[in-house]
């Protein structure tokens, strides 16, 4: 008989202070950090909703929009989203909350998928499903989905692009890109 919980039963919320020995050069927050704790919060949520050991399969873009500030309280906010066999996608939310000025932010919105598996033989296993009690939980569940789906073309695509790439037609067009060619254009032909 199939398994099925919850999001709610397996939603997170991790806070923490950003301190100074965060900081980088120029006195942000190390975007490393911020990755970091999301991380963090992916595998608890995904090993929450799994009972598993879980790993992280892939990081789909995280766009930072605007910086961390050492002294600023970070709140990461993680539910899943979408489950398949063994993968899950995982939906955080990163705001901070700056105390002095009394002023949030959205900093960024990233999907982890993760995988769950077996702790003695590194295979994946079987996750539960999700029930979904609520209309943005089926609208984030269909759009795991699509995102699943893309990130497959775009691997697929990614992968035949060597073969496919028209090596004349790009080289033609380089003149419009910021490189400068340093060898005879006839070496590109020979095979490698």
């Amino acid at each position: 008989m199939a398994e099925f919980r919850t999001v709610k039963s397996s939603q997170n919320v991790l806070k923490e202070l950003m301190i100074p020995s965060y900081a980088n050069f120029g006195g942000k927050v190390h975007g490393g950090i911020i990755l970091s704790l999301m991380d963090k919060i992916a595998y608890t949520t995904a090993a929450s909703h799994s009972r598993s050991y879980c790993v992280t399969a892939s990081v789909d873009s995280v766009n930072f929009m605007s910086a961390v500030e050492v002294g600023e309280l970070v709140t990461l906010m993680a539910s899943v989203n979408y489950v398949g066999r063994s993968s899950m996608e995982i939906g955080i939310k990163v705001v901070t909350e700056d105390f002095k000025r009394g002023v949030n932010k959205h900093t960024n919105t990233s999907y982890f998928t993760m995988v769950a598996v077996d702790e003695q033989t590194r295979k994946p296993v079987q996750v539960p499903g999700l029930i979904l009690q609520e209309k943005i939980e089926v609208r984030r569940f269909i759009w795991g989905k699509l995102r699943k789906r893309l990130k497959t073309q775009y691997r697929e695509a990614f992968h035949s692009m060597p073969s496919e790439a028209d090596i004349e037609r790009e080289l033609d067009q380089l003149t419009d890109d910021n490189c400068k060619l340093a060898l005879d254009p006839s070496a590109l032909n020979a095979r490698d």
